[in-house]
């Protein structure tokens, strides 16, 4: 199957309103996925892995908000914010079609987690976090990247980097506002704050250079890291570091942060066994 051909079938299977036929398609594209037959040029080999480790859930969505938007659902100026945000609408309602069919999407999700969980344990500038015994569930809103692709690359990018502390996809769903959010688990950890340089050392020690200590940045010239403060990292009892929140972005030219990655949703399906991925 070529790249046109697979987006064709991707776009077709949205098209059609996800039939039973059509789910068992997208879940052989996720096995596909998972296995290394279908290589997302999106991500690094690394970074497919840490994408697949999102689970089944998290990989399905991923294709589909790599779906080509058409065109009579973008009608704002070409690289105006109101055609990002329009671009961000058509795919929540994609993913959200499709969650409600997969079964896994929540409505007043705000309301049915206070419900399900009580009063949640921490709110950021886009996650909510409840008590869930030995993880936690998140409730991750699109305040930092808008575009729920840009959202499920940072998943992807932090289960990369960060696999002790994990993210994996459980669900979606919108607030009583009607905010789209994506329901995700973490592994529940233990310990206490690092101190900035503390931080900086840790970071440093993965590649990274510090970029703006204002705003806690970090780059290589391919990922993007920000958020990255005391909140959002726990040293353990033993030492270990586990950074359970970031910023984490693919570093392209236009974040200025000296990247020089570009985004593609370029697919390529590996035909044997032998062929070189």
């Amino acid at each position: 199957m070529t790249n046109n051909e697979f987006w064709s079938s991707v776009s077709a299977i949205i098209s059609n309103g996800f039939n039973n036929e059509d789910l068992v398609k997208l879940e052989n594209y996720a096995e596909q996925f998972i296995n290394r037959q279908l290589l997302f040029e999106r991500y690094t080999q690394s970074e497919q892995y840490g994408c697949a480790e999102g689970g089944r859930l998290h990989v399905i969505v991923t294709i589909l908000a790599g779906a080509e938007t058409p065109a009579d659902k973008l009608t704002a100026p070409r690289g105006s914010f109101k055609r990002e945000c329009q671009r961000a609408e058509a795919q929540a309602a994609v993913l959200e079609s499709w969650a409600k069919a997969a079964g896994c999407w929540v409505d007043d999700i705000d309301v049915a987690f206070e419900k399900s969980f009580g009063k949640q344990l921490a709110e950021g500038g886009e996650a909510h976090v409840y008590d869930n015994g030995t993880t936690i569930v998140k409730r991750i809103g699109l305040d930092y990247y808008i575009l729920p692709e840009l959202a499920l690359d940072r998943i992807t990018l932090h289960n990369t980097l960060f696999p002790e502390t994990k993210l994996v996809v459980l669900g979606l769903g919108r607030t009583s506002d009607g905010n789209f959010q994506i329901i995700v688990q973490q592994t529940f950890i233990h310990g206490t704050s690092l101190t900035d340089e503390e931080i900086c050392n840790y970071v440093e020690s993965l590649g990274f250079k510090l970029i703006n200590p204002r705003n806690w940045t970090y780059a290589t010239s391919s990922i993007y890291l920000s958020d990255m403060h005391n909140e959002n990292l726990i040293k353990s009892p033993g030492g270990n570091v586990f950074v359970i929140d970031c910023d984490v972005r693919i570093n392209t030219p236009e974040l200025k942060c000296n990247g020089t990655r570009q985004l593609t949703n370029h697919v390529r399906f590996i035909e044997s066994a032998f062929e070189n991925p």
